[in-house]
This record gives structure tokens, sequence and C-alpha cells, in this order.
């Protein structure tokens, strides 16, 4: 059955923040009508579609974004496609799953759609985990692609030689996503700043209310590790709103606005324009 269209909130208050010229939110999905959730993923409770972000888009002031693909529809890559279809060149990059029996010819037919990053989800209901990286990322680099890793940071010691022995740049998801919150010095942060060092490792700020165990709007316990991570690099952070935050009883519902404005309690003005702008624009490929 087609899920039943958005009826998430899309208006309000704009944020306090205001985005620099070339803004990039990094972190969406999008649920089309006609693409249903595939085995092995889960279910699709809402639509949210092109017109639906752009009506929020233009709340936040934001320009540009990247598609990820959703762990509900595994390796169908088709409402990711179509999203960016929409979307533009100009405008939209995506992110898609890859499985190990891909060809660079499939690769290289969706870079020329937008696509420039391979999904890697090591939490349930994710289309390749950490264990079956080596595949997707021998073909990523074939097309000079990203991978885009998620796991729990708690178990960061079982992943760190995976992680270590990539040799396409990556992007660590979620602020590492530790389900259970953990001080900035934490020795996991520690080897999550070592990775960073390398110079082509990426850190994700996105959706940190997934983790808190405070909530928003300034999520203290996940806010220490942000703050760390960029103060250490901001020339490799990147953020990202994770709309429709699919899974979150709407009790609970993040304000997109609220989500924007934690920059403005983690970075600087320079900062934000790295994050916001220069970052993505450097890793996506988008005009400055």
């Amino acid at each position: 059955m087609t899920p039943p269209p958005n009826t998430r909130p899309l208006s309000g208050p704009a944020p306090k923040l205001t985005p620099p010229p070339g803004a990039v939110d990094t972190h969406i999905h999008i649920y089309l009508e006609g693409f249903e959730a595939q085995p092995g993923g889960p279910a699709i409770p809402e639509l949210a579609t092109v017109e639906d972000y752009r009506q929020l888009q233009k709340r936040l002031g934001l320009e540009r974004v990247v598609v990820t693909q959703s762990n509900a529809y595994q390796f169908d890559n088709g409402s990711t496609l179509a999203a960016l279809d929409q979307l533009g060149p100009n405008v939209a990059r995506g992110v898609v799953a890859v499985s190990e029996d891909m060809t660079v010819a499939d690769l290289e037919a969706m870079h020329a759609r937008g696509v420039r990053g391979a999904r890697i989800m090591n939490l349930p209901g994710g289309a390749t985990p950490i264990a079956r990286l080596k595949p997707v990322e021998k073909l990523a680099r074939a097309v000079g692609w990203h991978l885009m890793v998620q796991f729990d940071g708690r178990e960061l010691d079982d992943h760190l030689p995976m992680l270590q022995s990539i040799e396409v740049p990556f992007i660590i998801d979620h602020i590492a996503k530790f389900l259970e919150p953990v001080p900035a010095d934490d020795r996991r942060v520690d080897e999550i700043l070592r990775l960073l060092d390398r110079g082509d490792v990426w850190f994700k700020i996105c959706a940190g209310y997934e983790t808190s165990k405070l909530g928003g709007p300034h999520y203290e316990d996940v806010a220490p590790v942000a703050k760390r991570v960029i103060a250490h690099a901001p020339e490799r952070i990147i953020w990202g709103s994770n709309w429709p935050h699919v899974g979150v009883p709407r009790a609970a519902y993040p304000d997109d606005a609220e989500l924007l404005d934690i920059l403005l309690e983690w970075a600087s003005e320079a900062q934000i324009q790295r994050i916001l702008v220069d970052n993505p624009a450097t890793l996506y490929g988008f005009d400055r």
C-alpha cells in the first residue's frame, strides 16, 4: 500500500541563524509515491516529497541538499534518484545504497544523476553493514565517491580497524551516534579525531535528538563531543537536518529551525560558513 501523504509540520518560525548563500543540508530522506518499502527495511509511515522538503528548505533559508537513501528502500534507489531528477543538479546531490553485485557502469549512471556517495549503515535496517564495506569501497573508488558510515559510537573499537583501512574519503555520520552519550574526553572521541587527522575523513552534525537523553533545543549531553570535533577540524564538518525524522513519535518531533540554530551554540560564525557552505561544496562538488 502507498503510504499516506505527509502530515509533518513544514512551516513555523524562521531560525535565528541566517544561513549564508549556498548553504547545504547534507542529510534528508525523500519518500515518493510509487516506491514501496523493501524486505529488510522499516515501513514508510508517510510520504515525504520534494515539494514537502522545498517548503521546509524555504523556511530554513537553505539552498542545496543531499538526498540520502532511506533504509526503508534497501537497494532500491529509485525514490532517491527520482528526487534528484526533480531537484536538479545545481541544487542536489545524492547518497545511495550500493550492493556488491552492482557494476561500475551502474554507479556511473547514478553519478550522472547527481550521486556522490554510498551509504554504510551498521544499525538495524541498514542495507550495507560495515562487514560488507570493502566491495562497496572498491566500486566507490572507481567513480570517485565517498562512503557515509553510520554506527553506534560505543562500538568504535570493533569498527576501528575497518575504518582505518578505508582508502576513499568517508563521513562519520550522526555525531558518531553514541547511543549512550559520552563526555568529550572519551577515548573513542580521541580515535575519531585521529581519523579526522587523515585529511579525507568528514564528520556530520546531524540528528542529536536520536541519541540525547536530555533533549532539545540544546542537547547538552551531545554538545560536548560535537563542540570538541568542530574545534578540532572545522574544515571537515558538515551539517544535516535528517528530515523527515522518521521513527520519531510526533510528540517528540524535533523543530527543524532549532536543529539548525544549534550551530550558533556549537560553532563560530566563521566555522558556520565552513560547515554549511564551504565544506559540503568541496565534498559534493557544488559551485560556491
